[in-house]
């Protein structure tokens, strides 16, 4: 199923993360999945990838003063109830976010699971950028969040 992911940077000190929560819950906003990294990893990648490519845009010293200035910011990634509600609360707290489109999945919690989905997007090859995934018991169904590179694609494997 395709759901929007609010991508957001949000400074990376102690009781950011609570207030960001308390502020969902006093919405009512749930969040249904998360991930967080520091920001100095997600610029670190960015780089390498650029530089791959040959098309590095930024000199060394440049990307020093990125990774130093960007540790002091987290990357969240999250997946919520109310998007439009969530979206018009982080634009009033004055957060900067972005929007992307997902493919979020139930799975069932057992062994070869996410290998028969993942191979699924392999042989229609759709590359996966990022995944990230929980599981709250063996009993329950674990929802995994996958950002594909060709959403549109993407779809039409698990429509």
């Amino acid at each position: 199923m395709v759901r929007t992911e609010i991508s957001l940077f949000m400074k990376n000190e102690p009781g950011e993360l609570g207030k960001l929560a308390t502020a969902f819950g006093e919405e009512n906003i749930n969040i249904d999945a998360m991930t967080i990294q520091d920001a100095s990893s997600y610029v670190q990648s960015l780089f390498k990838a650029r530089g791959k490519s040959l098309k590095r845009v930024a000199s060394a010293a440049s990307y020093n003063s990125m990774r130093k200035d960007s540790a002091e910011y987290a990357l969240l990634r999250l997946l919520v109830d109310k998007t439009d509600k969530a979206m018009d609360l982080l634009t009033e707290k004055a957060y900067v976010y972005d929007i992307m489109p997902v493919v979020a999945l139930e799975l069932e919690n057992r062994p070869g699971e996410l290998a028969s989905i993942t191979r699924k997007f392999g042989e229609e090859g759709v590359n996966i950028n990022y995944v990230y995934g929980s599981v709250s018991s063996p009993d329950a169904k674990c929802l995994f969040v996958f950002c594909p590179e060709d959403i549109d694609l993407a779809r039409k494997i698990f429509t």
